[in-house]
């Protein structure tokens, strides 16, 4: 019988169980092969399905990261929601990691991973600290967010009570390594809001984000990157980041990881499997070690098991593919590549943040509140809101308003952003790939499920990031 049992409150002890391999050096391991790790972004609250959805995904290519994406109730601390709907058999979108017993959630991960699965723990969560203590408890040591992107976009947080939180985290994680672990922390600054973000800005949160997770005692840190509109934009700006890596994080085990761009999605099967092969190659263009996927079924639902386990066999597919092609020769990042002007904008960002003060999280602080650092079309009470962006007629993703941030003049400003305009920007890349095919293609249908009323789809539910 699958386990079933809860706790409304978790006891507080940790007990670090026996690790496997650790996370960065799997991804290490799986780059010094040749391979592009994988990974979806999959999250059930039924323990069954969440061991099934975890042992599909084991074999569906070379290199995959497991995922657990924790549920909307566990991200705001609302244990009790979470219990009470699972008493009551109704589905949440994602795994309640606080609210199962420790012996519930050990059966889902039992046999599961290994040296050659590690799972990752994703929630988006502004207050993690019940989830990193649920999550070492269970022997797991990888995990992602950030002080400033599991706030802005997610809630009405402050931002002092995020870094707050995100410092206690941090540090609980960090003491882990005493244990013989080695934890691994993958910010989110670099997807901040999914789409409309000029690159500099995602380049230079996703720095400061791994700078924070340094100075707390983390060594095993990646640096997250989501694919944009424009793709030698993209080039440049993951070989910026790389650079900004390099610089700042000494002594570190780091990679960076891609994302499958996170706006409007293509509403064709065909589109969907093109962008996805394209962020496949853009990850082996660029030196990206690892690639978070996206499904068939972004523009339409939540998407299944298997189609993440579709999603994860292209995208694998197309790396080894553009690999191969592309030769022995490859060179994903040489010295002039980081020479741009994505690099030049999130640096100015980076020092000019770093200048505030001498404390990373009051320097964090800081910067939003004089608008240093500003993100476009964010409603959160603390990002100053005077920043805008465009798309011009090349399909970069460029500033029209910076507001107070220290990047110079902007040659666009001025120009009103109307409501026609952001949508048009919105759905550009959707609009991009669905056009581009041959019109049978275009009208490729979805699988039946994707036309099944939505309660027969509940158990498929996942959470972002």
């Amino acid at each position: 019988m699958t386990p079933q049992t809860l706790a409304a409150a978790p006891d507080s002890r940790t007990t670090v169980h026996r690790r496997p391999l650790s996370f960065g050096r799997f991804v290490a391991e799986a780059q010094n092969r040749g391979a592009l790790v994988v990974q979806p972004r999959m999250g059930f609250s039924g323990p069954a399905l969440m061991r099934a959805g975890l042992l599909a995904t084991k074999g569906a290519a070379d290199a995959v990261v497991g995922t657990m994406t924790i549920d909307s109730y566990t991200r705001v601390s609302d244990e009790a929601s979470a219990v009470r709907a699972l008493n009551s058999g109704v589905p949440l979108n994602g795994f309640p990691i606080t609210s199962y017993s420790p012996h519930t959630s050990h059966w889902v991960l039992d046999g599961v991973r290994d040296a050659g699965f590690p799972v990752q723990i994703r929630h988006g969560s502004a207050r993690p600290q019940r989830i990193v203590t649920a999550l070492a408890r269970l022997g797991l040591d990888a995990t992602e967010g950030g002080p400033v992107s599991y706030c802005l976009p997610y809630g009405r947080t402050p931002l002092l009570d995020s870094v707050r939180n995100w410092q206690e985290s941090c540090e609980f994680l960090a003491g882990l390594r005493a244990t013989g672990a080695e934890p691994h922390l993958e910010t989110f600054g670099g997807c901040m809001l999914g789409q409309l973000c000029p690159p500099g800005l995602l380049v230079a949160i996703s720095a400061l984000e791994a700078l924070f997770f340094h100075r707390a005692g983390l060594r095993s840190i990646s640096l997250s990157y989501a694919q944009q509109t424009n793709a030698a934009q993209d080039r440049d700006a993951v070989h910026a980041l790389r650079r900004l890596a390099g610089e700042f994080l000494p002594d570190t085990d780091w990679h960076i990881v891609l994302y499958t761009y996170m706006g409007l999605y293509p509403q064709t099967r065909s589109g969907s499997l093109d962008l996805l092969e394209r962020s496949a190659e853009l990850a082996v263009e660029t030196g990206a070690a690892r690639l978070i996927v996206k499904t068939v079924a972004e523009a339409h639902r939540i998407p299944t098991v298997a189609e993440n386990v579709e999603a994860l066999r292209v995208a694998a597919r197309a790396a080894a593919r553009h690999r191969a092609a592309a030769g022995p020769g490859i060179l994903p990042d040489p010295p002039a590549a980081a020479d741009n002007a994505v690099y030049a904008e999130a640096r100015a960002l980076v020092e000019a943040v770093l200048n505030l003060d001498g404390d990373l999280g009051q320097a964090l602080l800081k910067a939003f509140a004089r608008g240093y650092l500003d993100v476009p079309f964010c409603l959160h009470p603390d990002n100053a809101g005077r920043s805008r962006s465009r798309i011009d007629g090349s399909g970069r993703l460029t500033w029209s308003e910076i507001g107070a941030m220290p990047l110079g003049p902007v040659r666009d400003r001025g120009r009103r952003l109307t409501a026609a305009g952001l949508f048009d920007a919105l759905s550009f890349v959707q609009r991009r790939h669905d056009r581009t095919l041959p019109s049978s293609l275009s009208r490729t249908p979805l699988p039946s499920a994707a036309r099944r009323p939505a309660a027969h789809r509940q158990h498929t539910q996942e959470v972002a990031p």
